[in-house]
């Protein structure tokens, strides 16, 4: 404890000067524990059970089928993607809650491919999340189009070398495993400069760093509801498409909800107007429901707030590690400059799954990714700097005890 006295009276004195400290309150987490895996799950909005009770009991179980008019079910895709609007900083219009991240990439690399399609490279990032690299090999495979892979150091140039037959680039703001940010308006730029589209996964950056779509020109992006968006275990995912495409998007999972008149059922498939056309069949409403109510925790909160305390208690973070974790055989992957990385820090370690979960034993609960990433994600609406220098702390009490030596914490268990 005191080695950490200067980190916990600094740690105090942000936390008293924090503009976000009250929103904690608007979470329910449970005492004494340390909840750094909101890059991953989000933490429970406290309004969330009465919500969820009153849509199901009220809306499901009395209002029954009226409640697609009468409680505005029919209309929840809309409205909850004119919300992540906001926070993306795209318009209303652009964006469309539905489906999920993997099946809303495969809408936008679809319509890519199909409104260039005599140009044959798509590019892919190497090490990116498996989901984006089995949808773009699926795309590249039905549209006839060459895979190039690139990595966060060479993406300017293969897009140079890819030339007049780029069709698209498809890249992860925030790196899942090293939480390492790339420039948006910087790539996009490059890659319409070469006539091709821009693709964004915004899985890891939706809620917690400040995004521009509509400043950067961006062509279609895509996102997650459950990260730092709080929607719950497998909420709906989001699709962005630039408002001067919309019209001529070609999606190409046509179903009944992305027709223009869905109750008139007709046989001919007519794509609606505007982001309804990206949409697919009926939408699960309960988990957009719960989605909908996440979102409220952010009525009030500017990003460019959020964004301001996840570069400070990621600083904070890293200048810990410095001081007290680096010298037991850890390695630093995320970048220190903070205009490089989203709102997560990693270390590596070679028994690092076995040291993560002696970590959550004690009450710190961040993730694993293989084959030797700790990833810790801080989610600026509830992890306080108190939270980052505990942490830290029983980290180096597990190293220096071994604890995390005992066969229970060895035995992987199914999700990592």
């Amino acid at each position: 404890m005191q080695d950490f006295e200067q980190a916990y009276a600094k740690a105090k004195a942000l936390d008293a000067q924090d503009p976000l400290s009250a929103q904690r309150d608007g979470f329910q987490l449970p005492e004494g524990l340390i909840y750094l895996d909101g890059n991953s799950l989000g933490a429970l909005p406290r309004s969330m059970p009465a919500r969820m009770q009153e849509a199901v009991e009220n809306e499901w179980g009395r209002g029954l089928i009226r409640s697609w008019n009468d409680a505005g079910w029919y209309q929840a895709t809309s409205r909850v993607g004119a919300s992540i609007a906001k926070l993306i900083g795209a318009k209303p219009n652009e964006v469309m809650a539905c489906d999920s991240t993997s099946i809303n990439l495969f809408k936008v690399m679809s319509a890519a491919a199909q409104a260039l399609p005599d140009r044959k490279i798509i590019i892919c990032e190497e090490g990116n999340f498996p989901t984006d690299g089995y949808i773009g090999e699926g795309a590249a495979a039905l549209f006839g189009k060459q895979i190039v892979l690139a990595n966060q150091e060479n993406i300017e140039e293969k897009i140079a070398q890819a030339g007049s037959q780029l069709c698209f680039v498809s890249l992860t703001q925030v790196h899942y495993k090293t939480g390492r940010m790339l420039d948006m308006a910087r790539v996009t730029r490059l890659v319409q400069a070469q006539g091709a589209r821009m693709i964004w996964d915004l899985a890891h950056s939706a809620g917690a760093v400040v995004v521009q779509l509509n400043a950067c020109r961006v062509d279609y992006a895509v996102g997650c509801g459950y990260k730092y968006l709080n929607g719950g275990p497998g909420a709906p995912a989001f699709v962005y498409v630039r408002e001067d495409l919309r019209g001529s998007v070609q999606q190409p999972l046509q179903g009944w909800f992305g027709h223009a008149s869905p109750f008139a059922f007709e046989q001919a498939y007519t794509p609606a107007q505007g982001m309804s056309r990206m949409l697919v069949g009926t939408s699960s409403v309960l988990s957009m429901i719960a989605l909908e109510e996440a979102l409220k925790v952010h009525e009030g909160v500017s990003m460019q707030a959020i964004r301001a305390k996840s570069e400070a208690l990621t600083q904070l973070f890293i200048e810990l590690y410095d001081a007290h974790i680096a010298p037991l055989g850890f390695g630093l992957a995320t970048p220190r400059n903070a205009a490089d990385r989203g709102s997560q820090v990693s270390f590596t370690h070679p028994d690092g799954y076995a040291i993560m979960q002696a970590l959550i034993a004690r009450g710190v609960i961040g993730d694993f990714r293989a084959p030797n990433i700790l990833r810790f994600g801080f989610a600026p609406l509830y992890v306080s700097y108190a939270d980052v220098v505990r942490s830290v702390e029983i980290l180096r009490e597990v190293m220096e005890s071994a604890s995390w030596q005992q066969p229970e914490f060895q035995q992987r268990k199914a999700v990592t």
